[in-house]
């Protein structure tokens, strides 16, 4: 419908960074890293997509009481959200794991914000609150 020709690829990043190193302007890896193995990996991977001067954005779940009572109790258990076992604990990442990994990647930090959703509303808001959901701006 949009009259874009899209080459959607079902391998893994770090192949498709080999393939594509600096080739694009932005990346964004939103909503994943927190399902991977090693999402240092990913984060290296998308560094490597970037030109120089390129922005890199990353979305996940923070690591912390909060964040497990509300993304899997809440969302998998008692509103149904998601399928129950869709999350693991330990996989969440707090926002200095994540920095920490970036800056291995030649990554530099330029934004964090939280971003928060009402079930009951189901309106998502960006806000100051990192303590659950979290948005990641780098650049290189």
């Amino acid at each position: 419908e949009s009259g874009l020709d899209v080459d959607y690829q079902k391998i893994p990043v770090e192949e498709f960074a080999e393939k594509h190193a600096g080739k694009f302007d932005v990346v964004t890896c939103l909503e994943m890293l927190e399902h991977v193995p090693d999402p240092s990996s990913i984060i290296k991977a998308c560094a490597k997509l970037v030109k120089p001067g390129g922005q890199v954005f990353f979305s996940t779940i923070n690591r912390n009481p909060k964040s497990y009572l509300f993304a899997i109790v809440g969302a998998e258990y008692i509103l149904k959200l998601l399928p129950q076992g869709t999350h693991d604990w330990d996989k969440f990442i707090q926002p200095a794991e994540m920095d920490e990994w970036a800056r291995h990647s030649n990554l530099s930090l330029k934004g964090m914000i939280g971003m928060t959703y009402n079930p009951f509303t189901k309106v998502y808001k960006l806000e100051d609150d990192v303590s659950v959901n979290y948005l990641c701006h780098y650049s290189n």
